[in-house]
């Protein structure tokens, strides 16, 4: 199963997880199971339209990822959410 790796507060909202096992073929796929096996995290990197959200970067492996970027067993997804700041 890929392996989905999440940084503060990410992590905090599933429930102080930092990597997840989760099932899926596409970037979406493993997204929404991650919604569904962590409630907290649900609308805070896909929208309502199941759209990656604008401040959400989402990487498989090394490589930029969208919603239709396929994913196997063996690949790492490392979502990054923007850092603000003044």
């Amino acid at each position: 199963m890929p392996l989905v790796r999440l940084r503060a507060p990410l992590s905090e909202l599933a429930g102080g997880h930092r990597e997840l096992e989760l099932d899926g073929s596409t970037v979406a796929e493993v997204l929404r199971a991650l919604e569904q096996e962590h409630p907290g995290t649900k609308g805070w990197i896909l929208d309502e339209r199941g759209q990656i959200r604008e401040h959400v970067n989402v990487f498989v492996n090394r490589d930029y990822g969208r919603e239709e970027t396929a994913v196997g067993a063996e690949d790492r997804l490392h979502v990054i959410p923007a850092i603000s700041g003044g």
